[in-house]
């Protein structure tokens, strides 16, 4: 029953709210971390990229199915920005997943019963005080605080990106999603299309993913930090073609 995992059919949700960090690290450091069909996507083509999204979802389902019986699920997503030349020779931007989490066990299940994905429970926890909007979780080892700010926030101190024209480019969502097989070198192309992306840039006064510090990465850097609410998203059905 492994074609399951393959995404089957299509899915639909609405992001809520979602928030996404990326983090720009020497390409060097990155490239075993992907597998050999996949390019890394690059800045000057010295920097490659992480990008963390914590993403509040409402009314998950099956496209089609009537919103009722969608559900709410909190996910969170470290991805690598990439790029693969498919077989019409097209070269596609996308993300490879290195890890997912989410905060019901409901999602957890059918998410690795329908994906690659590999998704464990978390616990997640959203506060807010003041200005100030603090997510964590004690069992992910994670936290990240953003303040609110009526003004354009500014380029994080020390990011590759000198404005936000270049550091948009790599806000995400990349339209496609990246899972191979190495044993029969196919490759899983999973498009997602949404409406009304406007991200907003964010100010991140701070941050601690255990997970990343876990890689022992050197010379991470927090390249831009971006927030959309309310954008219709969907998934298509998974695509399959063989690499070389």
């Amino acid at each position: 029953m492994s074609f399951l995992k393959n995404h089957p059919f299509a899915v639909e949700a609405t992001f809520e709210k979602s928030l996404v960090l990326t983090f720009a690290i020497p390409k060097e450091q990155l490239q075993e971390m992907i597998p050999e069909c996949l390019e890394l996507d690059t800045f000057n083509n010295k920097w490659a990229f992480i990008a963390i999204a914590m993403v509040q979802t409402k009314g998950l389902r099956p496209k089609g199915f009537p919103k009722f019986m969608g559900n709410n699920f909190f996910l969170i997503g470290y991805r690598i920005f990439v790029r693969y030349k498919n077989k019409a020779g097209k070269s596609l931007r996308g993300l490879y997943i290195i890890k997912s989490e989410t905060d019901k066990k409901k999602m957890e299940f059918f998410g690795n019963v329908f994906t690659h994905y590999n998704y464990t429970t978390t616990d997640i926890s959203k506060t807010q005080n003041g200005k100030l909007n603090t997510i964590t979780s004690t069992a992910s080892n994670f936290q990240v605080t953003t303040e609110e700010t009526e003004l354009e926030a500014e380029i994080p101190e020390h990011s590759p990106f000198t404005d936000w024209k270049d550091a948009r480019k790599f806000a995400g969502p990349l339209p496609h999603t990246f899972t191979y097989n190495k044993e029969d070198k196919s490759v899983l192309i999973i498009r997602g299309i949404r409406q009304n992306w406007k991200p907003k840039a964010v100010k991140v006064d701070s941050y601690h993913f255990e997970f990343l510090n876990n890689l022992k990465l050197k010379n991470v850097l927090l390249a831009n930090a971006f927030e959309i609410k309310n954008v219709p998203y969907h998934w298509e059905k998974g695509k399959l073609e063989l690499w070389k």
